[in-house]
């Protein structure tokens, strides 16, 4: 199935990422985590690449587990750090698998990289690439409060508009924790003309170190409401992921309320997280 007919099909949908195993020896740990989430049935289920594509072929088989088990893979795939052959021979291998969905991003770009000797400087070209291909549906990365690397805003749409006119045929955004900084950032995409569907992604903080991680990474804006319960809570870890699921439930419903219908978790491997958040919003999603 092609993710974007899940995403305009006019009903909520609900979608959970996973990530590979980086060794051999956590592969069954990670495979068992990612078996029960399936079980979930959601809509999808993404599976990420790591750095430099350092897990691409645990991105390959995480990918085809989720097929097995009867759920739509989303496998990312990166191209900072790869040639051309190597993401043809990815590109190969996923067919192959019956994945028929990718997520294209750049990557992040190693310290000490010479720009000027990679063959792949941004998202589009990589999108490129998989169209030639042929036979995947598209997707694509964005920023409601624009990417770290950007001029400005206005720099960030316009790179989005160029990503959509290569072929993304939709959005996924990054991390958000203020419903209104999403429904200000659609506001901008309609009025650049980008008017392809965008998947909102929601981070269920369950411990208080994930905000270490969130702010030095993203620097996402925490509202005032998350940062009192991270004081309140932090330092109880039951109530802390107790308090951080019912934080992202929150915003799901306000999402959906608000005519957003496709919402992504960023479930970090988590089947209980993941569990607890389809069972807050179980009659909604009927």
């Amino acid at each position: 199935m092609k993710i974007i007919d899940v995403i305009k099909s006019g009903r909520p949908c609900l979608s959970f990422e996973v990530f590979p195993p980086k060794t051999w020896d956590r592969f069954e740990s990670v495979s068992s985590a990612v078996r029960q989430i399936a079980r979930l049935k959601p809509d999808y289920m993404s599976v990420t690449y790591g750095a430099g594509g350092g897990t691409s072929d645990y991105t390959a088989r995480i990918a085809a587990e989720v097929l097995q088990c009867g759920v739509t893979p989303l496998a990312h795939l990166t191209c900072v750090s790869s040639d051309r052959s190597r993401i043809r021979e990815q590109l190969a291998r996923l067919k192959e698998l019956g994945i028929g969905n990718i997520l294209a991003l750049r990557g992040d770009i190693p310290k000490g990289t010479d720009r000027s000797s990679l063959q792949y400087h941004y998202a589009y070209e990589l999108i490129d690439e998989i169209r030639d291909f042929g036979g995947f549906c598209i997707g694509g990365a964005c920023y409601p409060e624009y990417h770290p690397e950007s001029e400005n805003i206005a720099a960030d749409i316009e790179y989005l508009r160029i990503k959509t006119e290569h072929g993304c045929e939709f959005l996924t955004t990054q991390m958000f924790f203020d419903n209104n900084i999403l429904y200000n950032f659609l506001y901008r995409l309609l009025r650049a003309g980008i008017d392809v569907p965008v998947v909102a992604g929601i981070m269920p903080v369950t411990n208080a170190s994930q905000i270490t991680r969130i702010a030095s990474i993203s620097g996402n804006v925490l509202p005032q409401k998350f940062i009192r319960i991270v004081d309140r809570y932090g330092d109880d870890p039951d109530a802390m992921k107790q308090a951080g699921i019912a934080f992202a439930t929150e915003q799901i419903i306000d999402l959906y309320a608000n005519g957003i219908n496709a919402v992504h978790v960023y479930s970090m491997n988590r089947p209980d997280v993941a569990e607890k958040i389809k069972e807050n919003i179980s009659y909604i999603l009927k």
